[in-house]
């Protein structure tokens, strides 16, 4: 089963350049008709993902076939809003975004130790490095190398504002000497745990009520370095809010990721946004 996806943004530079430009000026919502009418349809006739994201539905949830049809076209449809959303913020706009848990957050930040932030595809994490600033610790972020040049120059110009440093993940294995430094250093490392990255190693855990393979990196990475973790999804409530769940991690590390995932995923199912075949 193939579990590196690529996960580019779609367009090239010119692309993106304008579409900044244009939300500068135009409301959000009118991209969001735009793609809701247009760029959808267009995705489910020519992007295989929508037989992947259907059986999610059809398999994981145990929807009848209109509605995991119906849910296929929302899921599809909220992604594009999330991509108009990150678009939304290099242009300078701004979302009400609510935080549950953030105690656990700050409390972390005021210790001496380094702790890590466990995401996830779900949502719009991108937003919490916005959300979330502190002058304390930095925030190392781990994030794929592949990602078009325009995408990145506007993360780093954001998160030079916000105390937060991208990470690269490079095919040498490097980025873990960067990520173990930096907890060292009494920092915070945010990285995604549920595809893999680079390494091959995982750990098959029941998942929405079937087995599915997650990567034991950052698991290891956490249990190395004895530092604290934390999962963090941030999900889409309304076309201008997000909600941000912050949550410790017990032991067994992965098993307490796996039930904060499923619990976050079973409030928001259409905002599941891993588009391969995810379960064995």
């Amino acid at each position: 089963m193939e579990r590196n996806w690529a996960g580019t943004t779609y367009g090239n530079t010119w692309m993106h350049t304008w579409l900044i430009r244009i939300l500068r000026f135009i409301p959000i919502r009118a991209l969001y008709a735009f793609v809701f009418l247009f760029v959808v349809p267009v995705c489910l006739v020519v992007n295989p993902a929508n037989r992947i994201i259907y059986r999610y539905f059809r398999s994981r949830w145990g929807y009848g076939a209109l509605k995991s049809a119906l849910m296929t076209y929302r899921n599809f449809y909220l992604f594009g809003q999330v991509v108009v959303d990150r678009f939304a913020m290099y242009a300078g706009k701004t979302f009400d975004v609510e935080v549950e848990g953030k105690e656990h957050y700050d409390k972390l930040v005021e210790r001496p130790e380094g702790f890590m932030i466990l995401s996830a595809h779900v949502g719009n994490y991108e937003i919490a490095g916005y959300t979330l600033r502190n002058e304390q610790k930095r925030l190392n972020a781990l994030v794929f190398a592949g990602e078009k040049a325009s995408v990145m120059q506007n993360r780093t110009k954001m998160f030079a504002e916000t105390n937060i440093r991208m990470i690269p993940i490079r095919t040498d294995m490097s980025h873990i000497f960067e990520i173990n430094n930096a907890l060292a250093d009494g920092q915070i490392v945010s990285m995604p745990a549920d595809r893999m990255l680079g390494s091959t190693k995982s750990i098959t855990l029941p998942f929405l009520g079937c087995e599915a393979e997650f990567p034991l990196g950052p698991f290891k990475i956490a249990a190395a370095r004895s530092v604290s973790v934390l999962a963090l999804n941030v999900m889409k409530t309304s076309s201008m809010r997000y909600k941000i769940y912050v949550t410790p991690l017990s032991e067994p590390m992965p098993q307490s990721y796996v039930r904060e995932l499923e619990r976050v995923v079973g409030m928001y199912p259409a905002q599941w946004y891993n588009y391969f075949e995810f379960w064995k």
